[in-house]
C-alpha cells in the first residue's frame, strides 16, 4: 500500500532526503513473457483541460475559424500547423509528436472524454484517474486496479508500477505494487544514517520503516541508472520533460517498473491561451519533449511502448472576453510508441456548426476515453473485457474496448 496519511513534517523530509518520496513495496524482477514482449505502459496526465482545438485544429471544418478566433490555427501564416491530416493540422510546437506520426508510432484520437459531464476541475480529475463512474467514490486509481489484475507471474505484474512525482497521481494509487519517484536536488542520506533509520523505524513505526526500505530502494534504483541528485528543468515544459526522463530511465532498466503514471499541472487556460504561440503551445512543447525522452531513453524498449497523454475535459469552442477558453467537454488524446498501429487520427466527427455543439458551448464527445483506455489494457497487456468492465473500470461493460490500437 501507498503511504497515504498526510506525514508530519518530520516525516516528509525523511522520506524526501533521497530524493523518493513514497513507494509501496520493493519491485521484484521482472518475468518476461513467453513471447519475448517487454511492453511498457505510460500513462500522462494532462490537469487543468487541454484545449484540443488548439492542440489538433479542425482547419478543415468550415466553422473552426470563426469559432476559434485568433487562437484557431492555419496552415499558412508565420506558425503554420503541422500538416499530419489533410483535415487535421498539429500545433507547431509539436514536431516529435508529427515525426512519430509519420513513423507510424503515434495516434490522435480527437472528440473525447470521459463520461463526465459537470465541468469541475477536481470533480472531472477524479473521475478520470479513479475510473469510476462518478468523483468521490474510491481511493484507488483504474492504472493500480490493472496492474493488480495481471497474472501474477506474467508480462509486467510482477514488476509492478511506477509513479513520478511528490505525490502518487490517483490513477496509480491503490493495493498494487508501485515504486515512488521524484526528482530532487537535496543530498542522500549518509549510508550509516540509512541504516540507523532503517533501525529505529523498525522497532517504533514498522510502517513507515517499511516505506522508507521502499523509498531507498527506488533511489539506488535512480542511481544506477545515472539518476542521483536528479532535478527538473527550470520552467514547466522543461519540467515534464525531465520527469519523462526519469520515468524512462528507470523503466529501461532491467528490474524496472513496467507501467507508469505522470501527472502534469497547468493546462488551464482561461486567459491568454495563445494558439500556434503562447502559453498553451508552451505546454504542449513540453508534452512533445516528454514523447521525445521516453523514445530516448527506453531505446530498444520503445518498440514495446505505448503512451497515452489525457486531460479531464476540453475547453469551450469560443474564445472569451480574455484570449483564453473556458471548461469545456470534448478534447483530444495524444498517443505515441513503437507498439502503436500509428500514423492516424481517429475522429467520430461531430462538427462545429451551432446545432452540432454540446449545450451550445463545447466540441461534443463521440469517443469514450474509457474505450481508449480499455483497449490498450486489452491489446497491450492482455485483460480481458471482463476484468475491464467489472474491476478496472467498474459498471462499464457496455463500454467496449477500442480495437487496433496496437500494432
Amino acid at each position: 500500500m501507498f503511504l497515504c496519511e498526510t506525514p508530519s513534517l518530520s516525516r516528509r523530509a525523511l522520506l524526501t532526503a533521497s530524493g523518493a518520496l513514497f513507494a509501496s513495496a520493493t519491485i521484484p524482477a521482472f518475468a518476461r513473457a513467453a513471447d519475448a514482449r517487454d511492453p511498457r505502459l505510460v500513462v500522462m496526465i494532462l490537469r487543468g483541460a487541454m484545449d484540443g482545438l488548439s492542440a489538433l485544429a479542425p482547419i478543415g471544418d468550415p466553422d473552426y475559424a470563426g469559432l476559434h478566433g485568433e487562437l484557431a490555427l492555419q496552415w499558412d501564416g508565420a506558425h503554420p500547423a503541422l500538416k499530419i491530416d489533410s483535415y487535421f493540422g498539429l500545433n507547431p510546437s509539436m514536431p516529435n509528436f508529427a515525426r512519430l506520426y509519420g513513423a507510424k508510432q503515434a495516434i490522435a484520437i480527437h472528440a473525447c472524454a470521459t463520461n463526465y459531464r459537470e465541468r469541475s476541475h477536481f470533480d472531472g480529475q477524479d473521475v478520470l484517474e479513479s475510473g469510476m463512474p462518478s468523483p468521490g467514490q474510491t481511493q484507488s486509481g483504474w492504472l493500480n486496479r490493472a496492474i493488480a489484475a495481471l497474472p501474477k507471474g506474467e508480462r509486467v505484474s510482477r514488476a509492478g508500477g511506477l509513479a513520478v512525482g511528490a505525490t502518487p497521481p490517483l490513477v496509480v494509487r491503490g493495493g498494487a505494487p508501485v515504486l515512488g519517484w521524484a526528482p530532487s536536488g537535496l543530498a542522500a542520506p549518509t549510508n550509516d544514517l540509512t541504516s540507523r533509520l532503517l533501525d529505529l523505524y523498525a522497532h517504533t513505526d514498522p510502517s513507515l520503516g517499511a516505506a522508507l526500505r521502499a523509498g531507498i530502494d527506488a533511489d539506488q534504483m535512480a542511481t544506477k541508472q545515472g539518476m542521483d541528485a536528479f532535478k527538473p528543468g527550470g520552467d514547466v515544459a522543461q519540467g515534464m520533460q525531465k520527469s519523462a526522463e526519469g520515468a524512462a530511465r528507470l523503466m529501461a532498466a532491467d528490474d524496472g517498473p513496467r507501467i507508469a503514471a505522470l501527472a502534469f499541472d497547468g493546462w488551464d487556460t482561461h486567459a491568454n491561451e495563445g494558439g500556434a504561440t503562447g502559453r498553451l503551445a508552451q505546454l504542449l512543447g513540453g508534452l512533445d519533449g516528454a514523447f521525445a525522452a521516453f523514445e530516448k531513453e527506453l531505446g530498444a524498449n520503445w518498440k514495446d511502448t505505448a503512451i497515452i497523454a489525457v486531460t479531464e475535459f476540453g475547453r469551450t469552442a469560443h474564445i472569451n472576453g480574455t484570449t483564453g477558453t473556458d471548461h469545456g467537454t470534448g478534447t483530444v488524446a495524444f498517443l505515441a510508441g513503437g507498439a502503436l498501429a500509428g500514423g492516424r487520427i481517429i475522429a467520430d466527427w461531430p462538427g462545429l456548426k451551432a446545432a452540432d455543439l454540446y449545450e451550445s458551448r463545447d466540441l461534443k464527445p463521440t469517443t469514450d476515453l474509457r474505450a481508449i483506455m480499455k483497449g490498450l489494457l486489452a491489446d497491450h497487456l492482455g485483460l480481458s473485457q471482463t476484468v475491464l468492465g467489472n474491476v478496472v473500470f467498474p459498471g462499464t461493460s457496455s463500454v467496449l474496448p477500442m480495437k487496433g490500437l496496437i500494432g
